[in-house]
């Protein structure tokens, strides 16, 4: 059965068992906001009670995957909600049992990235562009603090956390951060192959098995998390430079640093 939701302002969902395609859709670069990711959140908890869905895929409306976290929720009066809202949809992707894919185009920054790091599977286009820009604005992303070196290795990490430089896709994919780089026009058919194969496979095992493979990283991870998060609300978003930052990139000028 094939069905297509369509109760969401920031999402399209397309159902066709046992596959649901999510897509961020919030033109023109897919940002996520405090909405989106309340309907993430929801979504994510529905589709975790259906048997019948054993595979997610996540792609961004209009050619981008999506440039990250709403910057103006990053203020001192929002962040903690922010946080906690972003934290709760990433924290159900890691602990999901379905098979998650994210196909990636184009922009795939800060919390884009993010989600998309995630993912089990990441088939990214040869000339998207992934990084986590949050430096430049006074931040860290505190999910890729937590993650990203297990994934790549801490000095790739750390190159990418503490420049803020962006890559290409096929790079994202030789450091790890991608299963696989591809033409823009083979994407959608990796992505479906990939879904396709899973879909023949038993979601009961499946289930299974990505809680026996996840299962130490799950725990440091979730541990992880919180503390970044802390760090995040409790030192750095005090920080003038952080305020300034992000003050700076709303009312695009350059950022004047303190070093406070």
């Amino acid at each position: 059965m094939t069905t297509t939701a369509t109760r969401f302002e920031r999402l399209s969902i397309h159902f066709e068992a046992p596959v649901v395609l999510i897509t961020l859709n919030h033109p023109a670069l897919n940002i996520i906001d405090i909405a989106m990711m309340e309907e993430l959140a929801s979504l994510l908890n529905e589709i975790e009670s259906q048997s019948s869905i054993s595979t997610i895929v996540f792609e961004g409306a209009a050619k981008c995957f999506s440039a990250g976290v709403d910057v103006a929720a990053h203020a001192p009066e929002t962040v903690s909600s922010m946080l906690e809202k972003f934290h709760a949809v990433v924290r159900a992707l890691v602990s999901t049992r379905k098979v998650t894919i994210a196909a990636v185009r184009g922009h795939c920054l800060g919390g884009g990235a993010e989600l998309a790091l995630v993912c089990d599977f990441v088939y990214t286009t040869d000339d998207a562009k992934w990084g986590f820009p949050e430096i430049q604005l006074g931040c860290f992303p505190p999910v890729a603090a937590t993650a990203l070196a297990a994934l790549i290795g801490q000095k790739r990490a750390a190159d990418l956390i503490l420049s803020g430089r962006s890559i290409g896709g096929a790079e994202a994919a030789g450091i790890g951060l991608a299963t696989a780089a591809v033409g823009d026009a083979q994407l959608s058919s990796v992505v479906d192959q990939c879904a396709a194969r899973t879909a023949t496979l038993s979601p009961a095992a499946l289930a299974v098995t990505k809680k026996a493979m996840y299962a130490w990283d799950a725990m440091h991870f979730d541990k992880g998390l919180a503390r970044a998060e802390k760090i995040y609300r409790e030192e750095l978003i005090e920080t003038a430079d952080a305020q300034e930052g992000i003050r700076a990139f709303l009312e695009k000028r350059t950022p004047k640093w303190t070093g406070r």
